[in-house]
């Protein structure tokens, strides 16, 4: 049995979530090789060839391969998975909209989203917005899967020595090409991957209210900034800041959430959290459900307060 991994990447380094992937790919068991699709990519290469337990890293250096395009990489995931039982992509934008052509193509079902692995067949995966879990049996001869990385512990990214090996390249389906691409630069940590998260909800009243309360407290904690999809609809900040099922979902060792009621869309995309910090002037309010401390309050006096203590 081996495992095709599908790595995401800026042809330099690798995305957050490739070995979580690969760490999905362990619990499955098998030789495991990672596809590397790219143009100059062999930083990216040599980083897939570093994770525990890679054997092999297959290159496809194009240049129509620069930036991702799905229509371009499905074919090349098609050809090379007739070698592989499983083929695993994280459940990222990237994972979301290349699989699901790899797996129309191969006349396959698609497993999203899974959170654990039963067997090689056999996989668990959330259901109505994280509030059930459905463990899901796949009879197909190469089963297509993406993974949640919130669900598996990341392998390490140093240690091991896989074989590169350069694989030909398929062609340009030139169907459709990448027009403009705007990349948010920050000194924050990227959301999906942060230790600390510090969240705002509607409850902060605008993006100046926002950035003047959770801005000290996130420079204290060396934390990322995230928000519900409330404050994100509301223009607070913009989209990439959104927790939750059509957000980013993460799951840090600390999540603040300030003003946030805990609507289950949030929840879906922050539960999984090691420790949950709520700060909520209801006490009714959904998110203390899921929050191992809560505080009760006026969250303008409350979060200063904090941010003063640290």
């Amino acid at each position: 049995m081996a495992i095709l991994v599908i790595a995401e990447h800026d042809n330099t380094s690798l995305k957050p979530g490739v070995t979580n992937t690969v760490a999905a790919a362990h619990k499955i068991g098998g030789d495991i090789d990672v596809l590397i699709a790219g143009s100059h990519c062999a930083a990216a290469a040599s980083a897939a060839a570093s994770i525990v337990g890679v054997g092999k890293v297959l290159v496809a250096d194009a240049p129509y391969y620069a930036m991702a395009v799905a229509e371009n990489l499905a074919p090349l995931v098609v050809g090379l998975a007739q070698n592989y039982s499983h083929v695993l992509a994280g459940a990222t934008a990237f994972g979301k909209n290349l699989l699901p052509r790899v797996a129309a193509l191969l006349d396959v079902m698609q497993i999203s989203d899974i959170v654990a692995v039963e067997s090689a067949d056999i996989f668990v995966r959330p259901i109505y917005a994280g509030n059930a879990f459905a463990t899901v049996q796949s009879s197909d001869a190469i089963k297509i899967i993406t993974v949640r990385s919130t669900g598996f512990d990341a392998v390490a990214a140093m240690g091991g020595n896989g074989v590169i090996e350069n694989i030909a390249s398929a062609t340009d389906a030139g169907i459709s090409r990448v027009v403009k691409q705007e990349l948010t630069k920050s000194d924050r940590p990227e959301l999906a991957a942060a230790k600390r998260i510090v969240s705002g909800g509607r409850g902060l009243g605008d993006g100046d209210k926002y950035r003047a309360v959770l801005e000290p407290l996130a420079d204290k904690l060396g934390a990322a900034l995230g928000a519900s999809r409330a404050a994100v609809d509301a223009g607070f900040v913009p989209n990439d800041y959104q927790v939750g099922q059509t957000g980013k979902i993460v799951a840090p060792e600390l999540y603040i959430a300030v003003g946030i009621s805990g609507a289950i869309q949030h929840l879906a995309g922050m539960k999984e959290s090691k420790v949950i910090v709520a700060i909520n002037k209801d006490p009714e309010a959904p998110i203390f459900q899921v929050a191992d401390y809560g505080l009760v309050g006026d969250l303008f006096t409350l979060v200063p307060e904090l941010t003063a203590a640290i």
